[in-house]
């Protein structure tokens, strides 16, 4: 941590880090630790693929929503046409069980 002289630390995990921080700036400067805001970084470069696989996962999560918000509008116009569920999960590929919930949802 280079705002802290002195402070280097170890952990195992990532998600250890700022817990292992805040108590090692706290006994070195005496800082309470809810007032640490520490951000994990890695050196860009070393590892080229995360932040694309961060970004694609979370498009990937934006299109899902996206996916179901659209079945559900689907499985609500077609159920009020008198379409049955088993029909509707067919046309939606989902199961009759799932077209029934989108429809009631």
């Amino acid at each position: 941590m280079p705002e802290i002289d002195g402070l280097f630390t170890q952990a195992k995990r990532l998600d250890q880090i700022p817990e292992i921080v805040r108590d090692a700036a706290h006994l070195l400067e005496g800082t309470p630790g809810d007032e640490l805001d520490v951000q994990v970084r890695v050196d860009e470069g070393q590892f080229p693929n995360v932040d694309e696989a961060v970004a694609r996962r979370k498009e990937a999560e934006r299109m899902r929503a996206e996916a179901t918000r659209l079945a559900r509008e689907c499985a609500v116009d077609l159920s009020a046409q008198g379409m049955s569920f088993r029909d509707i999960g067919q046309l939606l590929g989902v199961s009759y069980q799932y077209a029934q919930k989108l429809a009631r949802s």
